[in-house]
């Protein structure tokens, strides 16, 4: 099998890089080299923005019926090349092909909400707010816009951020992860075949270097990042240093709470799935499950479903989870789970050293579960991001809500409950951006902006929705009067015609 050499990707072409530090891309489920990424220069990533700041000069003037008509094309690709995209996203992170479908499809939401920019974009007008004078609002582009990206969604994520910045009127250097870059760069090539012209969208790839000459480069006005808290901190104050705006998605202990009244094989069900779909690598995965009350006897029910869940390769249909994206990824899970045991949590099913036919080298973890965990412990304070589920008990659901919002991050929440009062109660007094109702993992539509809060968030407005156009545009407000001119019938007047 050849090995891609995975480009940059600056004016429009697919260029390869001048860095002599070059990265392997492996199959998670193999081992097998399927790709080579370059961590290019601080020079490239300048040349990248260059590009993008020349592009923008007449991009900014295209007319937003001309940027809708490119949206639309976009979408139709996508659609297109659903299931090309979608096996390089399993070749590259692991996940199954109908998660990784499924998140083509998130992506594709996305570009769906572009195509209505013609709307989206709109400014207010106020006729007379004084005597002949109107007041409106033009919401423009801001220039060059960046977005960096981590592993877990290579389509999704980018979808978040340059389909709305470019639609917007803004130019765009992009950063995919170094560890799954290839479905990235196709959406990109579709995204040219669409009609994006040259120096509107660029690729640069790297480590920190990279991403710290993008968070400081004086001519790029906003940058969007999904990642680690650690990261997103760093990067969100080197960037409030260049004076650009920023929104930094970042970690999280999502929870899922269980009430009693709930429909207990329908929760369940949606519990384990929300858990363990993508061997746990969601920032929405639902990490910590909260049993109240009579609810804290259905643990042997989960525990049941965790074992009978098929660990298998991304191409294996009826696998529930697949492999971790790499070797130190597993082996960062595995300590953390050895980690709980010693701190006293009670390991009720054990995913470590989990063997799949066919494939003894894949970095494989089963479905683990762990009870009797309290809020000081390792695993339940680290984002594990692995297919390890902790369950708490409490007694009422005040004792859940306070627990959760003790908790640092406010990325995401569930409840699965038949009260209505009980979950209008929940929505009200949680402290999180997105909130699940019957629901496991709560990733609003497109036309509604991701959120979060407390730790899991940094910068006033998210991506997608009204949002991330108040994100990417700034808003011009003219106030203006017209005099009659004093000569009506010489002058300027007669010479202009309406024919």
């Amino acid at each position: 099998m050849s090995v891609r050499e995975i480009p940059l990707y600056i004016d429009g072409q697919a260029i390869p890089s001048r860095s002599q530090e070059v990265r392997d891309v492996v199959n998670p489920a193999t081992q097998e080299v399927v790709a080579r990424v370059p961590f290019c220069t601080v020079e490239e990533v300048d040349r990248a923005v260059a590009s993008a700041q020349e592009a923008f000069k007449s991009w900014r003037k295209v007319p937003l019926a001309k940027r809708q008509r490119i949206m639309l094309k976009l979408q139709a690709l996508i659609r297109e090349h659903t299931e090309e995209l979608a096996a390089l996203i399993t070749e590259e992170h692991g996940k199954t092909l109908p998660d990784a479908a499924g998140e083509v499809g998130r992506g594709l939401e996305v570009v769906e909400h572009a195509c209505s920019i013609t709307s989206l974009q709109l400014g207010e007008l106020a006729e007379n707010a004084a005597s002949e004078v109107d007041v409106y609002t033009l919401n423009q582009p801001l220039g060059v816009g960046a977005g960096i990206t981590a592993f877990n969604f290579p389509i999704m994520l980018p979808c978040f951020m340059f389909p709305l910045a470019i639609a917007t009127g803004n130019t765009f250097v992009l950063k995919p992860s170094e560890q799954d870059p290839s479905s990235t760069m196709r959406l990109v090539e579709l995204a040219h075949e669409a009609g994006v012209p040259a120096g509107v969208l660029n690729v640069v790839h790297g480590g920190p270097e990279v991403a710290n000459r993008i968070a400081d480069h004086p001519d790029i006005k906003a940058l969007s990042f999904i990642g680690s808290t650690h990261v997103g901190s760093l990067l969100y104050n080197r960037a409030a240093a260049a004076g650009k705006r920023m929104q930094a998605m970042m970690g999280a202990k999502n929870h899922c709470v269980v009430m009693p009244d709930a429909n207990r094989s329908q929760a369940i069900n949606n519990l384990l799935g929300s858990a363990f779909g993508a061997a746990g690598q969601r920032c929405m995965a639902n990490s910590v499950v909260v049993l109240v009350g009579e609810a804290r006897s259905w643990l042997d029910d989960i525990a049941e479903g965790a074992r009978n869940m098929t660990v298998g390769p991304g191409i294996q249909r009826d696998a529930d989870l697949g492999p971790l994206v790499s070797p130190a990824a597993k082996a960062r899970v595995e300590d953390l789970i050895a980690t709980g045991e010693r701190e006293g949590a009670r390991l009720v099913v054990d995913g470590r050293g989990h063997q799949v036919e066919g494939y003894p080298d894949g970095n494989f973890v089963g479905p683990t579960l762990f009870s009797d965990v309290t809020a000081e412990m390792t695993i339940y304070r680290e984002e594990i991001f692995g297919p390890v589920l902790c369950v708490v008990g409490v007694e009422t659901l005040d004792e859940a809500i306070d627990f959760i919002n003790a908790n640092p991050n406010g990325n995401g929440t569930s409840i699965f409950t038949n009260s209505g009062w009980v979950a209008r109660r929940f929505e009200t007094d949680i402290d999180v951006g997105q909130v699940g109702i019957n629901v496991p993992i709560p990733v609003p539509v497109a036309y509604f902006s991701f959120t979060g809060s407390r730790a899991s968030k940094l910068g006033d407005l998210g991506p997608n929705g009204k949002q991330a156009i108040a994100f990417w545009t700034q808003t011009k407000t003219v106030t203006a009067r017209w005099f009659e001119p004093e000569n009506v019938s010489s002058g300027i007047n007669s010479t202009i015609s309406l024919s």
